[in-house]
């Protein structure tokens, strides 16, 4: 099994080909492919290469399969005995990145075969 460690949207995901994950707002429209380059850690089998920060010459390729906007979360401060209450609502603007690929070096060490299509068909 193959996978990867990225940061991508300020966070580091562990991303695997085939899968879908909904990471922070990233500027590209919907069914564009787009490429992260920042790969933290790589592992191919038994072989693991960590990079220092990232691994030289190692990229993920995905693409867009949506914009969304996350659940909301309340936000409720209140202060005793001052009768003050503030009440606010949140929702994180979120992009759904389907993984096509892992490439070291310009070699694929892990694809995966799915369309766009298949994928939003089942995550629905």
């Amino acid at each position: 099994m193959s996978y990867a460690i990225i940061e991508a949207g300020g966070t580091q995901i562990r991303v695997e080909p085939g899968r879908f994950y909904e990471i922070n707002h990233l500027d590209a429209q919907p069914n564009d492919d787009y490429v992260i380059d920042k790969v933290l850690l790589v592992k191919d089998g038994e072989t693991i290469t960590i990079g220092q920060p990232y691994v030289e010459g190692a990229t993920v390729e995905g693409e867009i399969l949506s914009h969304r906007r996350g659940r909301k979360v309340i936000v409720y401060k209140m202060q005793p005995k001052k009768k003050t209450r503030k009440k606010r609502g949140h929702r994180q603007e979120l992009t759904r990145l389907l993984i096509k690929s892992i490439s070291v070096n310009g070699t694929a060490i892990a694809t995966t075969e799915l369309s766009s299509n298949d994928v939003v068909l089942a995550a629905e």
